[in-house]
């Protein structure tokens, strides 16, 4: 069978489109606002922007409304603009122990310097729906933020301004073992691609662009034991830092603003050169209130220092190249493409070889 050439199809594609928005608007209900998905949905829209590379609530907001709520379909949406903005700097390192803590928290220790700070979680909470959220008006909403507000002391002078790091304790000890990276070039696998074996500053640019789910699913099988790493959370944090450029001018740093970013530290056992046990330390940081993904992070950066990989978790090729959703999901919708040439061929392909089968008496 010969391959028939497809024409046309512009307004089929067009009335699509128009459905799409239709399918969004039919029900009736009043048009959500960009501000309304970032007050109430800021999981979303930090796992957006961690996923599509860019700090910017207000457009990863925007692509999750024009999504439909498809997280995937948004981080690509917000990548895309991405690829649009001029880069005009680049901002110099972080020091998290200056972060200005909203939640923290040691699964290592129960007693931390600066002490344990639960912020605003769901970890303690019964995962039953609350029918109450149906009714919910502006009025109920003043209401518990005036009786929330009321009894609330926002003396804040005596807290401190920065926490120790909890690891920094088992260093002083010299129970950590330090991996020092054979170069402290900075790798951006946006403008090069990635080459293996990776500087750990690519593998970790690489993560906190992935999928949040993609790293869930490899770490996971490692600690299901598909690998041996079995980690211990050593410090949790979700804060705002700073986010600072050189001075245009020459004259030292200049202050443009802070960001919400989550970080996460596992503690891991190991044995050095000489058979001394130690302890190893996989880093994670992301955008936003993601502390699945920064954990996952974490533990996939443990995973991939192992020198002879016997998991798939452990293979830096393997991780890095799979953890992208935007790329992988690409490839999956690449799919529903018209593939008519290829598969053709290979209708022809096994008509051709049954007949020589037949032929045989086969």
């Amino acid at each position: 069978m010969g391959y028939v050439a497809v024409r046309g199809g512009t307004e089929a594609i067009e009335n699509s489109e128009k459905l799409l928005k239709y399918y969004r608007l039919k029900g009736g209900s009043p048009p959500i606002q960009v501000k309304q998905i970032i007050d109430q949905l800021r999981l979303a829209v930090d796992r957006v922007m961690g996923e599509g590379s860019l700090y910017a609530p207000e457009y990863a907001a925007l692509a999750i409304k024009q999504a439909e709520g498809d997280i995937i379909e948004a981080s690509f949406i917000l990548r895309a603009y991405r690829s649009t903005v001029p880069r005009n700097h680049y901002s110099l390192p972080v020091d998290t122990s200056n972060m200005r803590i909203i939640r923290r928290i040691s699964a290592a220790f129960k007693d931390i310097p600066g002490g344990q700070i639960l912020g605003p979680t769901r970890d303690y909470t019964q995962r039953l729906l609350d029918f109450t959220l149906e009714d919910e008006t502006p009025e109920s909403i003043n209401k518990f933020l005036s009786d929330f507000l009321k009894d609330l002391d926002l003396d804040l002078g005596g807290d401190p301004s920065s926490f120790p790091k909890v690891v920094d304790l088992l260093r002083k000890e010299g129970l950590i073992e330090e991996r020092r990276e054979s170069s402290t070039e900075v790798v951006d696998i946006t403008k090069e691609a990635m080459t293996f074996p990776c500087p750990r500053s690519g593998r970790l640019q690489a993560m906190a662009r992935g999928e949040t789910g993609g790293l869930l699913a490899l770490a996971y099988s490692s600690m299901r034991g598909y690998g041996d790493i079995h980690p211990t959370v050593g410090e949790l944090r979700v804060g705002y830092v700073p986010l600072t450029i050189p001075h245009p001018g020459g004259h030292g740093e200049l202050y443009v603003g802070e960001i919400l970013v989550t970080e996460a530290e596992v503690i891991a056992s190991f044995k050095d050169k000489k058979g001394m046990p130690k302890f190893t330390i996989g880093y994670g940081l992301c955008f936003g209130h993601n502390e699945l993904k920064a954990i996952c992070m974490a533990v996939l950066d443990r995973t991939m220092m192992a020198e002879e990989p016997k998991a798939p978790a452990e293979d830096q090729e393997f991780v890095l190249y799979h953890i992208d959703g935007i790329e992988s999901s690409g490839f999956a919708n690449h799919y529903k493409l018209p593939h008519y040439i290829t598969f053709q061929s290979d209708l022809d392909r096994l008509r051709s070889s049954q007949k020589r089968k037949e032929g045989q008496g086969c």
